[in-house]
């Protein structure tokens, strides 16, 4: 086991026997009543995290749980029962988030190319807002209000200058799909503001995603802050809403650390220190929409080790899942050089880690490689190859209709007791 996953199963779950632990339960008999491959997340671990971060951000702030990172509905529901708001970005996960018992009024609609089916949908159901990402979107959203009798409330997506860039990646401050660049920012406001059908709300930035650095996250901050007194100027009122986005990341490889909270917190602190008394700013509602760093520590993917071969001096360790489960994993989704998650033989963590080898899943290509050159104990069929950090951007995230293998079982962790929330082959059980 590399010293990232000892310390990842060291700081979440628990070790007895050299078998891990979760939430008090063994991986071997969940692997047993479940079968394999599976994932399986700790709900008190989200908990922490989203205990963490209320404690680190100011009382002006809402969160929104990011639900495109796990959305599975018996996550959605948790968080929206402890209080988040749910950042959707498709109809499909407006539906979801419904019918797992959030409120509409709660949800924000954010994510380029909106269809007017969807807009329509959401409208029609009363979302709280909806982010607004071009001028033809802006349009859309008026002509649908204007035939439902309705009036939305609408915030623009800003595409910021590159100052105010940063995350492991980049989804602003350069040419993208994302937003409305800050440069043409005053024409479509001006739009919204002149729209009888809709009632403009405020702004919403995200520049990046997977960001370790509080001071980078501070600077976005500061830059949304300054950007938000700007556009309420502009519009003569105070905002309603600022949206600062996610991309609060968590540690998958050894260079990277956590996240400083206390840094980020007392970052803040000086930063809204004066905001309660600014005339633009002082009414307004801060929303941030982690997905991410409330839900990945929480997850493990487990697969069995199926097979064993030795190809022409290279040990590879076979097993019943791959990418097909896991795509984040086998780097197939945006490394541009391989690294390995976090990685374990999860019934021999006491045992000597003295093999390098390759595991591979079971799909008929060369991509589905989940660890490359990894140092681990000697593997026997049977034994059970566990990849850490794997509660967001796991299962819904991966091609699992690659050659029809069924799709992998979630397992939610709740009290001590295992419940079993999305079936084999695709089946919501909560």
């Amino acid at each position: 086991m590399s010293d990232q996953a000892a310390a990842i199963a060291e700081k979440n779950f628990s070790i007895l026997n050299g078998e891990l632990y979760v939430a008090g339960l063994a991986v071997t008999q969940l692997a047993e009543t479940y079968g394999t491959p599976l994932f399986v997340y700790d709900i008190s671990i989200m908990d922490r995290q989203l205990d963490a971060l209320r404690s680190a951000l100011p009382s002006q702030f809402s969160i929104c749980y990011s639900m495109k990172a796990n959305p599975n509905p018996a996550i959605v529901r948790h968080f929206f029962s402890r209080g988040c708001g749910i950042e959707i970005a498709s109809d499909g996960e407006f539906l979801t988030a419904q019918r797992a018992g959030c409120d509409p009024k709660t949800m924000l609609f954010a994510g380029p190319g909106k269809t007017p089916a969807e807009l329509e949908l959401v409208l029609s159901q009363g979302i709280g807002e909806i982010h607004a990402e071009s001028l033809i979107e802006c349009g859309r959203i008026s002509a649908i209000c204007k035939r439902l009798g309705k009036r939305a409330h609408v915030a623009i997506r800003v595409n910021p200058t590159g100052d105010a860039a940063g995350g492991a990646m980049r989804m602003g401050g350069r040419a993208a799909p994302f937003g409305v660049d800050e440069e043409t920012l005053d024409s479509v406001l001006v739009t919204l503001l002149n729209d009888p059908n809709v009632a403009f709300s405020g702004i919403h930035l995200f520049t990046g995603t997977q960001i370790l650095d509080a001071a980078v996250l501070l600077n976005q901050y500061r830059h949304g802050v300054e950007l938000g007194r700007r556009v309420a100027q502009v519009a003569g009122r105070p905002l309603d809403t600022l949206d600062f986005g996610g991309g609060l990341g968590i540690p998958y490889f050894s260079h990277e650390k956590d996240l400083d909270l206390q840094q980020l917190k007392e970052g803040l602190s000086v930063l809204f220190a004066d905001l309660e008394s600014d005339p633009w700013l002082k009414r307004t509602r801060f929303l941030v929409e982690p997905g991410r760093f409330l839900v990945g520590e929480s997850g493990v993917y487990i697969a069995r080790v199926n097979d064993i071969k030795i190809s022409r001096g290279k040990k590879f360790l076979i097993l019943d899942g791959g990418m097909n489960h896991h795509l984040a994993a086998s780097g197939n989704l945006g490394q541009t050089i391989k690294r390995n998650y976090p990685v374990a033989i999860l019934n021999k963590l006491d045992a000597k880690a003295n093999e390098n080898v390759d595991a591979v899943g079971p799909l008929c290509t060369p991509l589905d490689t989940v660890a490359r050159n990894v140092t681990l104990p000697a593997a026997e069929i049977g034994d059970l190859f566990g990849v850490f950090q794997s509660g967001a951007y796991g299962r819904s995230s991966s091609p699992l209709g690659f050659l029809s293998h069924a799709a992998p079982p979630e397992i939610l962790i709740r009290s001590g007791r295992a419940e079993l929330i999305e079936c084999r082959g695709g089946g919501t059980a909560a």
